[in-house]
C-alpha cells in the first residue's frame, strides 16, 4: 500500500524483528538521530487498564518501544479486548523489566523488597537467560494489582541496574480493542 499510494512513511524499527518485517515490505528505515520526534507510533500492548496505561515488553523490545513512544506526537495501541483490565497486574500478569546482567542478583533482591516476584526470563530456543537487543537481560515481575503504577513506576527506576520497565504511564493517547465483531476506541482526551 506504501508503494501503491505513494504514502510518506518512514520507520523507526524498535528490535531486530521489526527491522527485518520493514525491510521485507518495502517499508522505509530512518532512526530517531535523523528523525528526533516522530508523528505516530502504532504499537500492542500487553495489558491495558482502566486510565489507558499499559504493560508492554513481552516481546523483550521495552527499552527501545518505550523510547520511540515517548519521541512520537501520538501513541495509538491496537490489542484484543481481552487486553483490557481495571488494574494492571490482573490475572498474574507480569512487568517486564530490562536489567543490566552485572546488577540482575541485586535488581531481584530489591524487587523482592518491593513485593514483587521475579524470575530472569530464559529463551527458549537456547539455554540461559533472553537477551535484548541492548545486550540486557529481562526480569519479569509479579507485583499482584497494580494500584499506582505511576509511583511503582518511579520506584523502580531508583533501583540501580534496572535499565527501562514494562509500565507505560499515562503513554497512549489512542486504544483500539478488538472484539469478536466490532472495534472499541478509547482516548486519552476523553477521559
Amino acid at each position: 500500500r506504501i508503494k501503491a499510494e505513494k504514502l510518506c512513511v518512514k520507520a523507526v524499527p524498535t528490535s531486530y524483528q521489526a527491522f527485518m518485517l520493514a525491510v521485507e515490505n518495502g517499508i522505509p528505515i530512518t532512526t530517531l538521530e535523523e528523525n528526533p520526534t516522530l508523528d505516530l507510533t502504532i504499537d500492542g500492548a500487553d495489558q491495558i487498564d482502566e486510565n489507558l496505561n499499559l504493560i508492554k515488553g513481552m516481546g523483550g523490545a521495552l527499552t527501545r518501544e518505550k523510547i520511540v513512544a515517548a519521541a512520537s506526537k501520538t501513541l495509538i495501541i491496537i490489542a484484543d479486548e481481552r487486553k483490557k483490565a481495571k488494574i494492571l497486574g490482573e490475572n498474574g500478569q507480569k512487568v517486564p523489566i530490562e536489567v543490566l546482567p552485572f546488577a540482575a542478583p541485586f535488581v531481584i533482591r530489591k524487587l523482592s523488597e518491593l513485593g514483587g516476584k521475579s524470575k530472569i526470563r530464559e529463551g527458549t530456543g537456547k539455554v540461559g537467560p533472553v537477551v535484548t537487543d541492548n545486550g540486557n537481560f529481562i526480569i519479569d515481575v509479579d507485583f499482584g494489582l497494580i494500584e499506582n503504577p505511576d509511583a511503582l513506576d518511579a520506584k523502580l527506576k531508583r533501583i540501580p541496574g534496572i535499565v527501562e520497565t514494562g509500565l507505560f504511564v499515562n503513554m497512549a493517547d489512542i486504544i483500539y480493542l478488538g472484539k469478536p465483531n466490532s472495534v472499541k476506541k478509547l482516548e486519552k482526551s476523553k477521559l
